[in-house]
């Protein structure tokens, strides 16, 4: 893969989404502000919940080198509103970034639900409440809340000798009836479908649609548009959102082929314009 040729990328692009963090919700209603990658608020009337967060420059162990951002996160760090959950999918860097968690516990002292084996990165940070999850456990976290880690096709490592030495997955979240489904890191399967059998359609699931090329290379760890696509409907989500495309070049294709792709897909499946999207770095949507 390293001799692959790598499709150029802008140095810097400006953000074009403006976050609405302050929003007054009803308790039925969901906002959710794409910050970058995989990284999301989620905000219900009672709680706001983090997904995979990084606000930093580099998504490596390294600070010099190593895939380094091309936008600034959607979010101003500053500007976050209390933070009172946390979930991190897998131990990638891209997905969890120990500066970011630092700051999180410094500043809101968050609930922290990770993936099975990842406590030993995270429980150093402080944080007083980490819980580590096997596929289907489930935190209920309030009368009104609960989280379930769910099944993903994917892998773990940070280093040389620790492959596969913690889980991966995703979460649905349920609140108040409504559900919300983060997908974290996977390729293509029958997992989707597992999810939907277990938990019913999600009223809006997050789908990583980027990382895909080349797909001698990529396919079983991250999925194209079309294969979204698919899990959007093995899921039955009501609403999808893109991610994990647009801020780090971690693979081959361009940064705006990923959009491009799943317009296409999307069309060839004839699935309306509104019912799968991309949101820009920052824009909030409230369902």
């Amino acid at each position: 893969m390293l001799r692959e040729p790598r499709s150029p990328w802008p140095v810097w692009v400006k953000n074009r989404g403006v976050p609405r963090l302050g929003e007054k919700l009803d308790a039925d209603e969901i906002a959710i502000t794409f910050v970058n990658h995989a990284t999301f608020l989620i905000q219900t009337a009672e709680v706001a919940i983090l997904t995979d967060p990084i606000w930093s420059e580099r998504a490596s162990p390294f600070r010099r080198i190593g895939p380094k951002r091309v936008r600034p996160p959607g979010v101003i760090f500053g500007d976050l509103p209390a933070i009172d959950i946390v979930l991190v999918s897998h131990n990638h860097y891209d997905h969890l970034d120990v500066a970011t968690l630092a700051r999180l516990r410094q500043r809101f002292a968050p609930t922290v639900l990770a993936a099975a084996g990842d406590g030993r990165l995270i429980a150093p940070l402080g944080f007083r409440r980490v819980h580590e999850l096997d596929w289907w456990e489930q935190v209920r976290l309030r009368d009104t809340l609960a989280i379930t880690f769910v099944p993903a096709q994917h892998f773990s490592a940070r280093g040389l000798f620790d492959r596969q030495k913690s889980l991966w997955g995703g979460f649905m979240i349920e609140s108040r009836g409504r559900r919300v489904y983060f997908g974290g890191d996977t390729g293509y399967s029958t997992h989707f479908a597992d999810i939907r059998g277990r938990f019913g359609p999600p009223d809006v699931a997050m789908i990583g649609i980027g990382a895909y090329e080349p797909r001698w290379f990529m396919q079983p760890v991250h999925m194209n548009p079309a294969e979204a696509v698919r899990a959007h409907r093995d899921l039955g989500s009501r609403r999808s959102i893109g991610m994990h495309f647009g801020t780090f070049q971690l693979t081959l294709e361009p940064i705006n082929q990923p959009r491009i792709d799943l317009e296409r897909a999307r069309a060839d499946s004839g699935i309306p314009p509104d019912e799968f999207v991309t949101l820009h770095e920052g824009e909030t949507r409230i369902y």
